[in-house]
């Protein structure tokens, strides 16, 4: 019986499969791997590994053979025994042998066996589907940049005759005194346009003034002053009391009244209830949070029975 087929089905779902007699085959989770030298990438996979100590029969291995060949227990525990024998024989003549999916086992100098997992075969399902592969590197190609020159075109001047010299006398004397005029223009034209610039902010000038006199002047009807009324706070009465108990007896209430004062706390006795009882106070709060929150430190330091009491407002 061919049981190598057996123990890959059982990796995929277990940890641990052990061989009775042989060894164990036991699997562990790699995260997805990624190789800068190679440029290649490796999903998550069950890595496989082998330990010769563990021989023990733990049922798992037969109870699968019986189940897939439909056979008894004691039939694939025999089977199994059988595989064994004729692994042992094949490591103690070739010094090797091959397991399909799984690997192969080799005896070392020691006499020591040694597992070399196949690495093809990934035992993870939720990677199924998922195969190494190579990226490989970018090739970033850099363009020489080459400058042109464009040829510039020289502009040759040549004289022409004496009548164009007569010309070009004139032309040169009327550039010139375009010259002298923007010289001598240009500072009387900047000081015309500030002179309109101040007549223009003095007239805007005296119409916003004139336009805040007549708002001054048209307000008839101030409005009232405001009077604020700050009224006086009520002092806030402490109308949630942490009770310690409420006695028949008045001396009772005094010795109880001792005791917590003693004991560090802020207590007294309130009035006579409609029961005709003297009741006895750890303390009196403003809202019923705080008061809530010294009953819990009460309840577990001193007294585990008191409560609170809301005085009505």
């Amino acid at each position: 019986m061919n049981i190598e087929l057996y123990i890959a089905q059982l990796l995929y779902r277990y940890q641990c499969v052990t061989v009775p007699g042989f060894g164990a085959f036991l699997t562990e989770i790699q995260s997805a791997q990624w190789i800068e030298e190679s440029h290649s990438f490796s999903p998550p996979k069950k890595s496989v590994s082998f330990n010769a100590n563990i021989k023990t029969n733990d049922g798992l291995l037969a109870n699968h053979i019986a189940n897939a060949e439909k056979t008894s227990y004691s039939y694939a525990v025999s089977a199994i025994q059988h595989a064994v024998l004729n692994w042992k024989n094949s490591l103690g003549q070739n010094g090797t042998i091959s397991l399909k999916d799984i690997g192969s086992i080799q005896l070392n100098s020691e006499g020591s066996m040694v597992f070399k997992p196949e690495f093809q075969n990934n035992y993870m399902t939720s990677s199924f589907g998922l195969s190494s592969f190579i990226s490989p590197a970018i090739q970033r190609e850099i363009e020489n940049l080459v400058e042109t020159e464009v040829e510039k075109e020289v502009i040759v001047f040549e004289p022409e005759t004496s009548n164009s010299s007569t010309y070009l006398k004139y032309a040169a004397i009327f550039v010139l005194g375009l010259g002298l005029t923007g010289t001598i223009g240009y500072p009387l034209y900047q000081n015309e346009i500030s002179n309109q610039q101040t007549l223009v902010e003095k007239s805007v000038q005296k119409q916003v003034e004139s336009k805040i006199q007549e708002a001054t002047f048209f307000i008839k009807n101030p409005l009232p002053a405001v009077t604020l009324s700050i009224k006086e706070n009520k002092e806030v009465k402490m109308s949630y009391h942490v009770m310690a108990g409420a006695f028949r007896d008045e001396n009772n209430a005094n010795k109880i009244l001792k005791r917590l004062l003693k004991s560090g706390f802020d207590a007294k006795r309130i009035p006579l209830n409609k029961s005709n009882l003297y009741p006895v106070i750890y303390g009196s709060y403003k809202t019923f949070a705080e008061a809530e929150k010294a009953k819990k430190v009460i309840n577990d330091k001193d007294n585990p029975d008191a409560w609170i009491l809301i005085e009505s407002l």
